[in-house]
């Protein structure tokens, strides 16, 4: 069914998700989600409460639902240190803060933790303007360190390759073998002719100035965090993809809590907490749509929505899921959208919430470049809910 409930404090409204149609539903479920998204307001997205929102959401949500699974994202450290410049005692303490606040709700939850960052963020070094080529250059709001080049002319692959702060380019066969290599199933993107000729990556502090490129000015950028920390009482992976099936290995015998700090490193974890690997050689996952559905589908997917991908040329009299960002379907295969227990996921990061975890009620803020627009609820699916108090709720 897929609903949308959209929250604007003076508000609700409710939509299709695929469609964007109005809808009218009124189901215990559909009541439950929008009580919780009436009770709490979204404070914005660098406001010191922001991650405290996520904890008490959740906490309401699970009151009423009673999920095995939860998945949580607390981002605001990320977006406080991506746009603004805070000293480094101050940026200490909103990362500490954040550890503290998932630590808050797995005492509070009493769910197994599972607990990844994505890693350190550095100071901006610079911008590469690629402005002037006589292709196209497409980075995104969600990238610094990728930009993809479209029909570049050999003084464009000159001029590239002579920029010293331009850590590698490959092209778009070199850029798919690199993942094939490690994964022979990999998932391509419906319209290769939309892909970049080729990807560049920039060195660690630089970002891209480019069509598409954030509209903010980044002060802090994610490092190039090849390994990323991970803690958990469940055991030990070695790779961001391994996170998944050790996750549903252990809902059968636990209720746990994939909890997602970004732009929070290994120094912030406990002593007990290991680094998985990020990528394959000489790639990394920025804390993005790619590490997201990485990390919930247990494969590599930097072609869901590629970098440099000309989005703009796709057609438009068929896009869907205008809720969704630049994503135009549900992603398939992820942690909780084939698992039969019951799921939410609830974060302060817009659209990735309701789409990358499949759960079957995901809320999250509804904002956009930092403007707070709200929230927005999805209910996926009603059929796991039964209101009665004697109903047994846990299902592993």
């Amino acid at each position: 069914m897929s609903l949308a409930i959209v929250d604007a404090r003076e508000w609700q409204n409710q939509f299709d998700l695929e469609t964007g149609q109005k809808r009218n539903e009124n189901s215990p479920l559909v009541q439950l989600v929008s009580k919780v998204l009436g009770d709490n307001p979204y404070p914005g997205d660098v406001d010191e409460r922001a991650n405290a929102w996520v904890t008490r959401t959740a906490l309401d949500l699970i009151d009423g639902y009673q999920p095995n699974l939860v998945c949580l994202s607390y981002v605001q450290q990320f977006f406080a240190n991506r746009y603004f410049d805070h000293s480094k005692e101050a940026r200490d303490q909103i990362n500490r803060a954040a550890m503290a606040e998932a630590d808050r709700f797995v005492q509070a939850s009493g769910y197994t933790p599972v607990i990844v960052g994505t890693g350190d963020m550095t100071p901006l070094i610079g911008n590469i303007d690629l402005s002037g080529l006589d292709g196209l250059a497409i980075s995104s709001n969600w990238s610094a360190r990728y930009c993809g080049i479209h029909s570049p002319s050999q003084q464009d692959l000159a001029f590239l390759r002579a920029i010293e702060p331009i850590e590698f380019i490959v092209s778009r066969k070199e850029w798919i073998h690199l993942f094939q290599s490690e994964q022979p199933d990999l998932d391509l993107p419906q319209d290769m002719d939309l892909m970049p000729d080729f990807l560049v990556a920039a060195k660690q502090g630089y970002a891209f100035k480019t069509m598409g490129a954030t509209l903010r000015k980044p002060v802090n950028l994610a490092e190039n965090n090849f390994k990323i920390p991970v803690t958990t009482p469940l055991g030990q992976v070695t790779d961001v993809r391994d996170i998944k099936h050790l996750i549903r290995s252990h809902l059968t015998t636990h209720k746990i809590a994939l909890i997602l700090l970004e732009g929070v490193g290994q120094s912030y974890f406990p002593d007990n907490s290991f680094l998985c690997n990020n990528g394959p050689s000489g790639f990394c996952n920025e804390p993005g749509d790619a590490f997201y559905l990485t990390l919930s589908t247990g494969k590599h997917q930097p072609f869901a929505y590629p970098m440099g991908y000309r989005y703009f040329d796709e057609d438009a009299e068929n896009i869907k899921f205008p809720f969704s960002g630049y994503m135009n379907q549900i992603p398939q295969n992820t942690l909780a959208l084939d698992y039969p227990g019951k799921s939410i996921a609830v974060g302060n990061r817009s659209m990735f919430m309701h789409l990358v975890f499949g759960a079957d009620i995901g809320i999250e803020c509804f904002a956009r470049n930092l403007f707070n627009q709200g929230c927005m609820g999805v209910v996926h699916t009603t059929a796991k809910y039964d209101p009665s108090p004697n109903h047994k709720q846990f299902q592993g």
